[in-house]
């Protein structure tokens, strides 16, 4: 076994990563975290990628992978990584990380890299739904002066992390309403006792509801939906990828609090989140 692995860029969650792998004995190449504290004798620090790729065969980077398309995720790091430039250092090496945009994996293909998604891991989804609920209900107490316990909460999305954020707020003492597009959801939603809303009717809605979470990445809060709360003190969380589903220019225009809340995996629970990725890693065979 190959006890070389290297790590590219990456948030607190690659961190933790890093030294869990170094604590089982791999030799770690980093080039992208120099800023972030390690304590690991087994890690060392690389000046440039190349040297990563001299050493190591699998090179293990952040989720997202990348935020714009152009450059790895690298908030430990005062460097610039282009993403071409790293593809065309790493052929025939295994790159893996999450949430890979589709032109990326494209032109690693071309550049003879063997791109692998941890995202596309049903399981490893599922488990990164746990501390970004927990972190969404975080924010919400942090950000209000009122209790979730008999607020009224809107939840908009009924997917992964809709479900279990709307089980969590309801055992809180929430009012708990959902909104979704898809009639079997909705069945769902009324189920488990929580208010329905299907996608057509939330214009009637909005102005009824102190907290809102949105959960779905395609324009939902449109200027026409947010300005049925300009006069409200509603908050919304926003836990969707980018784009998201809110006009935030338009939210400011009308002076509405927008909590930006994306990948709170790697912010609220870093450690828990690395041990679900190191999970993955050795049940799927890829270190």
């Amino acid at each position: 076994m190959n006890k070389s692995l290297g790590i590219l860029g990456g948030d607190l969650r690659i961190i933790f990563l890093s030294e869990l792998l170094a604590n089982d004995g791999y030799n770690i190449y980093t080039y992208g975290i120099e800023n972030a504290k390690k304590t690991n004798l087994n890690i060392n620090e690389c000046k440039k990628i190349e040297e990563i790729s001299k050493f190591c065969n699998t090179i293990i980077s952040g989720i997202p992978f990348s935020k714009d398309g152009i450059l790895v995720n690298a908030p430990f790091s005062t460097n610039k990584i282009n993403i071409e430039e790293v593809l065309n250092t790493l052929e025939n090496k295994t790159l893996i990380a999450g949430a890979i945009k589709q032109d990326i994996k494209e032109k690693a293909y071309k550049s003879k890299v063997n791109a692998v998604d941890l995202m596309d891991d049903e399981s490893l989804t599922i488990l990164n739904v746990i501390p970004t609920v927990e972190g969404a209900i975080q924010v919400a107490m942090e950000s209000t002066d009122f209790t979730i316990h008999n607020s009224k909460c809107l939840v908009l999305g009924f997917g992964r992390i809709g479900k279990l954020l709307s089980n969590q707020l309801k055992k809180m003492g929430s009012k708990v309403s959902c909104m979704a597009r898809k009639d079997r959801d909705l069945a769902w939603i009324r189920a488990y006792g929580y208010k329905e809303i299907h996608i057509d009717d939330l214009s009637k809605n909005l102005n009824d509801y102190d907290i809102i979470f949105n959960t779905i990445p395609t324009l939902i809060l449109d200027k026409e939906k947010l300005n049925l709360l300009k006069n409200k003190n509603t908050i919304i969380i926003e836990l969707a990828s980018k784009p998201g589903g809110i006009d935030t220019e338009k939210a400011k225009e009308y002076n509405i609090k927008v909590i930006e809340a994306q990948g709170l995996p790697g912010k609220v629970a870093p450690l828990t989140s690395a041990k679900y990725i190191k999970e993955t890693l050795e049940g799927r065979k890829l270190i």
